[in-house]
């Protein structure tokens, strides 16, 4: 396309989800209701893990990080479309759309490393367990965050600056409700097949390679469960896993929905529903999912509060 075509727009307008006023008053409600509660729950796992020495153990070190990311990985996107629905503010600046793509792929890609690594915790914990604090000593388990946040700030960066460097026709309507790499780059004027190759290929591999190694290791810990462990202990075996099990369940689910599913008009609303359950439900439910499930939490938040009647 001629480079007459190409304007030096200020923006983009993202469409939302709706324009039904009583259906954009309902969505504003519940994913705000959604969003406070993912605040306030991951905020609590954080601070109870902070201050209760007897959670000093790397799955609450992985669970507080993964806390912590869903925290920003939920502000990223919902605060916008909050603000979309609420005052039908849709424009976004093309900076703030670029950072929106940066951190979401970055905070998205990070949370499925960190998984990787709770769910390797898990596997040295129950088949591993006489050597378990040798190999998960405090310095692996640093290394291990640390090379999940870098790993994912590495790949979300090939993908912004390949965007960035796009020029952008007079089209500037985002079809979703935040800027994402794949939406984005469809308002360019030249060929992206570069950048979708791109965005397959790390994306996908972040992806799916996580995902395979989880399964490994759940495999190899179900295995051990059901040959060496006595019948006494694989409840609570199970239950320590079973928290962490439904989460990447949920994570991975929406993920290759949104990034490994065909490209066509009828993948549009099924990426939008996916991102719902992502960016809103999702990090919301981890909160509930690790407390119920998970007895030394739940023993740990029963003991503050006890404290706290004292006062």
């Amino acid at each position: 396309m001629g480079p007459e075509n190409v304007t030096t727009m200020e923006g983009f307008i993202l469409l939302g989800i709706t324009d039904e006023r009583d259906l954009k008053i309902f969505c504003f409600v519940l994913f705000l209701t959604f969003y406070l509660f993912n605040l306030s729950g991951n905020l609590c796992i954080v601070l109870l893990i902070t201050i209760d020495h007897s959670l000093y153990k790397p799955m609450y070190y992985f669970l507080a990080n993964l806390s912590f990311l869903d925290i920003f990985y939920s502000t990223t996107t919902v605060p916008k479309m909050l603000s979309g629905l609420l005052v039908g503010d849709k424009r976004i600046s093309i900076f703030g759309c670029i950072a929106q793509l940066h951190f979401f792929h970055f905070l998205g890609s990070t949370e499925a490393l960190l998984l990787t690594s709770m769910s390797y915790d898990r596997y040295v914990a129950i088949c591993n367990p006489l050597r378990y604090r040798i190999i998960m000593r405090r310095s692996i388990c640093f290394y291990l965050v640390f090379l999940s946040w870098s790993a994912g700030l590495t790949t979300s960066l090939v993908n912004t600056l390949m965007t960035s460097r796009l020029p952008f026709c007079n089209v500037n309507r985002v079809r979703h409700f935040y800027c994402d790499v794949k939406p984005v780059i469809k308002l360019a004027c030249r060929d992206i097949r570069v950048n979708e190759m791109t965005l397959l290929y790390f994306s996908g591999f972040i992806c799916t390679g996580t995902f395979i190694l989880t399964v490994i290791s759940y495999f190899y810990i179900i295995s051990h469960l059901v040959t060496h462990q006595s019948s006494k202990g694989r409840p609570k075996a199970f239950s320590t896993c079973s928290a962490h099990l439904t989460v990447v369940m949920l994570f991975y689910g929406t993920a290759m929905c949104t990034y490994l599913g065909p490209d066509s008009e009828a993948s549009i609303e099924s990426d939008r529903v996916a991102a719902i359950l992502a960016t809103v439900i999702t990090p919301s439910l981890n909160p509930i999912i690790y407390t119920l499930r998970n007895k030394e939490v739940r023993n740990s938040l029963g003991n503050i509060f006890k404290t706290s009647q004292y006062w």
